[in-house]
């Protein structure tokens, strides 16, 4: 068991003296706090992400300076978020960040200043997870102090997600308890209960189901998310919009339109697929818009995507709800007769895929007109 004694010299004066006459202290040269803790044997397992916990305090920071220097990273607010990470390839970039569920392509464009505190987080992260090096633990303090606590579930299960499967290790120090069961630590250790190892199978159970709601929304409620999409914001509002909520919260939202062909008059197109940044990372793009898919198909439909978004289009590329159209993965040049303003958005490389997935039933009522679903409620 490692002891940390921290001593500090009480300069006395008239204010320490007060203290003294009103409360028992016996001690008036120097103040003195024992910390203990026992990580020996870490390196005899193999782990990649550790949990030190305990409330404000107790010797969290103490502890993970102990174990070596906590790096702390200044971004240039004159540049784009993105361009900050210039000791990486732009693509390894854009992985990098969407990985760590910070996968909204206008947030790469905006300086750091301009990101909410969600973002921000996920963007220190990011950083300091990217400029690790292979053999190197990264050490971060107070993490998710300063943010929602669903938005703190939700970076955790994308942090875990991408320190597992890019094999590096990781010890964060925290007074919350709530993410445990979305981080799945290998090991926690508590200076309140005396500094030792703990591990066990019970931190490892999978992090708990997410249980959206689904309602017909009017056009309007894009607003919400438009400005998070990297397509241009306007859209046809005769699409149908559906728009997801997690505790109360709107988290999601999906656009589908009717796009019959040559071969086939019941065809539908999915337009957007948004998640709100500070939602990113837990997998809800991928499940809403293949719900969508699927109450479209109950009515005939065949459904078809298009997207340059890494995370939707590589789930889709390794999933057997999805097939791989003759247009995936081409480089579009097809822009010859269309308007100038959509030049540089179709001149790209694109995921796209047809959904092959099964139908779920009972929510046709969903795909009413808005004008019809509200005669509907009215009788009803």
């Amino acid at each position: 068991m490692k002891k940390i004694e921290l001593k500090s010299k009480i300069i006395n004066d008239v204010y320490t003296q007060h203290v003294y006459d009103t409360f028992d202290i016996q001690n008036t040269e120097e103040t003195l706090e024992v910390i203990t803790y026992d990580l020996s044997e870490i390196n005899s397992f193999n782990w990649n992400i550790g949990v030190i916990y305990g409330n404000s305090g107790c010797g969290k920071t103490t502890i993970l300076k102990d174990l070596g220097e906590i790096q702390n990273h200044s971004f240039d607010n004159e540049k784009p978020l993105i361009s900050n990470f210039d000791w990486l390839k732009p693509k390894e970039v854009t992985l990098l960040l969407t990985s760590i569920g910070l996968s909204s392509v206008p947030t790469w464009l905006r300086p750091f200043k301009l990101l909410s505190n969600g973002e921000q987080y996920r963007a220190e992260l990011a950083y300091k997870i990217g400029k690790a090096k292979p053999d190197e633990t990264i050490l971060i303090d107070e993490y998710t102090s300063v943010v929602d606590r669903d938005v703190a579930k939700a970076m955790s299960f994308a942090l875990q997600k991408y320190v597992r499967r890019t094999g590096k290790k990781i010890i964060l120090a925290s007074c919350h308890y709530d993410i445990m069961e979305w981080l799945m630590p290998d090991w926690i250790c508590s200076p309140q209960k005396g500094g030792a190892l703990e591990r066990g199978d019970w931190l490892r159970q999978g992090r708990p189901n997410i249980e959206l709601q689904v309602s017909r929304t009017e056009p309007s409620t894009w607003d919400l998310f438009k400005k998070h999409h990297y397509l241009t914001e306007s859209r046809n509002k005769g699409f149908g919009h559906l728009v997801f909520e997690w505790n109360n919260k709107p988290v999601g939202i999906v656009i589908y339109k009717n796009q019959p062909s040559g071969t086939f008059k019941n065809g539908y197109s999915l337009s957007r697929t948004v998640v709100l940044p500070d939602y990113q990372g837990l997998g809800i793009g991928s499940k809403i818009s293949e719900f969508t898919a699927a109450i479209l198909k109950s009515v005939g439909g065949r459904v078809f995507t298009k997207t340059i978004n890494p995370a939707l289009g590589e789930h889709r590329n390794n999933s057997i709800l999805w097939k791989p159209t003759s247009k995936n993965g081409v480089y579009r040049n097809d822009i010859k007769g269309m308007n100038k303003k959509y030049k540089n958005t179709l001149k790209r490389t694109s995921y796209c895929h047809e959904y092959i997935g099964d139908e779920i039933k009972g929510y046709k009522d969903l795909l009413l007109p808005i004008k019809q679903m509200r005669i509907k409620n009215v009788t009803n």
